[in-house]
């Protein structure tokens, strides 16, 4: 899990001022990283996605609530992407204005998807600035890899921007994918054996028989920013760490086209810990090696989404941006993506970040928490990291310092969650950072936790020791909710989709309360470094707690 490493300031323009620009709020600093090669040529190739704008959002998201909460009668009567098709899909006049405006200046080689509110279109650098005034594409360098962004902020004709949300391919830098392990930046040497799936289910309560067998079951895991799996990895892996319970070893599909090279540190952590804990559950991995510079991998994996009718219903993906540093109408955007996959019977659970409350410099005088998208997201379940409290031992877990958590500074609290965080800021409020730092009436996160710290991960047929990060927790999460989707549908009912409305109702039922310990913040006098504390019930640290799965499995196999 990532964040940009430049301070990031959003541009602060007025909206009725710039009302051609649809990101007028994007920041389009480009990150420390990143080194400007130069601009392109005017002849290159890009491939932009416009987000038309969609219709009756307002009755999708009370749709999500009635088939997500379970004492509506609605609950889990979810929806075919085709229904969500012709609730969402863009007026005929939106999809005319855009599509007339794309060919007035030569563009036609585009594709949309089943839902229709995206256009995939390819063109060259020079019509793509005459077609977004105030757009200068560069190219830029970060590892090796090039990726191609307009270091401007773009408009539109203000006839055009009522009916697109926003333009991908401008903007957006691809953050860092996994960083290097936390337990070899300590200063004592202190011998660990690790996390591995073995351990993992000892902690869990989780048996040998707790593996999937349902035939209309599957998981997927997502991965950018060039990461990608090794196959011969993942046999490694199941090899020296699978032998207690029957499993697979081989992901069931791939969607996307796998890089070369080095297999990802991240990719595999994910793959094989989704497969060892939802153990024999058929599993898919979403991958994305940037064939085009100026794709956002991020959001073509979201548009991915409504072009593909089956998908599996667990998705984990352990991916994150600062808020500041993404434009409101590119995350509101999101979120209604968020919510068509979650009246579909999704279940998306994200990384709550590796930066603790984060630390935004706001100014030379003041700070603030920094939180991560699309963690923030009120329509995805977002996971928090634990350690053992005895690091030899299977013991109790208190919260892993770097495990992210705070308050969203754009997104409203949902009310399925008003009375546990109320509750947290009573029973805290004498300790809470100062109000200046995080937004107390924003949605809070994460909803839950597991371990995070000191996972064994073969990377490239080498058993690595010491990885640690929400990057973990988040597939380990995934998969015990893949096998209680498995228990569910051998019993008929329906999976169990968007998640946080039924896990606040269950007030901690069926989890490891955690309530030791504190993360991460900014290093100054007013809060010297530390953001949020656990606590008894939830908390923004580790949310709800940990799983102990047979008990959640119970809690869940309700109708």
């Amino acid at each position: 899990m990532s964040t940009l490493l430049a301070v990031v300031i959003p541009l602060l323009f007025s909206p009725l001022v710039w009302s051609g620009y649809l990101e007028y709020d994007q920041n389009v600093l480009v990150p420390a990283d990143w080194t400007r090669v130069g601009r392109v040529k005017p002849t290159e190739k890009l491939e932009l996605t416009f987000a038309i704008t969609q219709q009756n959002v307002d009755v999708l998201e009370e749709t999500l609530r009635v088939v997500s909460d379970p004492d509506s009668p609605q609950y889990g009567k979810y929806l075919q992407l085709e229904e969500v098709a012709s609730l969402v899909r863009p007026s005929d006049a939106s999809q005319k204005a855009v599509r007339d405006w794309l060919q007035s200046h030569g563009v036609t080689n585009c594709s949309t998807v089943h839902t229709q509110d995206f256009l995939q279109c390819n063109l060259t650098a020079e019509v793509a600035e005459v077609l977004l005034p105030g757009s200068k594409f560069q190219r830029y360098l970060r590892d090796g890899h090039p990726i191609v962004r307009s270091s401007a902020p773009y408009s539109v004709p203000d006839d055009v921007a009522q009916h697109l949300d926003f333009v991908g391919g401008l903007h957006r830098f691809p953050p860092r994918g996994h960083k290097a392990s936390k337990e070899m930046r300590r200063s004592d040497n202190t011998f660990h054996l690790g996390v591995t799936p073995a351990v993992l289910r000892a902690r869990y309560n989780m048996t040998a028989a707790d593996v999937g067998s349902a035939q209309n079951n599957s998981q997927a895991v997502a991965q950018f920013l060039e990461q990608y799996y090794s196959p011969a990895d993942l046999a490694e892996f199941m090899s020296l760490y699978g032998g207690s319970f029957q499993h697979l070893s081989k992901v069931d599909r791939v969607v996307g086209t796998q890089g070369t090279g080095k297999a990802g540190l991240e990719a595999s952590l994910d793959v094989e810990y989704i497969m060892s804990t939802g153990a024999s559950i058929p599993t898919w991995v979403f991958t994305n090696p940037g064939r085009h510079e100026s794709q956002e991998p991020f959001l073509r994996w979201v548009v991915l989404l409504s072009n593909i009718s089956d998908l599996p219903w667990v998705h984990t993906i352990s991916y994150g941006d600062d808020e500041d540093s993404l434009s409101t109408a590119y995350m509101q955007r999101i979120n209604t993506e968020f919510m068509k996959a979650g009246v579909r019977g999704l279940s998306l659970l994200f990384a709550s970040g590796d930066s603790g409350a984060g630390c935004w410099h706001m100014t030379k005088e003041q700070n603030s928490f920094r939180p991560s998208f699309p963690a923030s997201s009120p329509y995805v379940t977002t996971v928090g990291g634990t350690s053992f409290k005895n690091p030899f031992k299977v013991t109790y877990e208190v919260t892993d310092y770097i495990s992210g958590g705070g308050f969203s500074n754009v997104f409203k609290m949902p009310d399925y969650q008003a009375s546990a965080v109320a509750g947290y800021l009573k029973t805290v409020a004498a300790t809470l950072p100062p109000k200046s730092y995080f937004n107390v009436s924003g949605r809070a996160y994460p909803d839950m936790a597991a371990l995070s710290d000191n996972y064994w991960v073969v990377v490239n047929r080498v058993p690595i020791p010491w990885v640690s990060g929400t990057s973990a927790s988040t597939p380990v999460v995934g998969g015990m909710f893949s096998l209680i989707n498995d228990k569910r549908l051998m019993k008929g009912l329906p999976v169990l989709g968007f998640l946080n409305p039924r896990l606040y109702k269950l007030k901690g039922q069926a989890l490891f309360d955690v309530t030791e310990g504190c993360h991460l913040a900014c290093l100054d006098e007013q809060v010297q470094g530390q953001g949020f504390c656990s606590a008894p019930a939830w908390d923004p640290v580790t949310g709800w707690g940990t799983p102990n799965y047979p008990e959640l499995l119970t809690a869940l196999l309700t109708s």
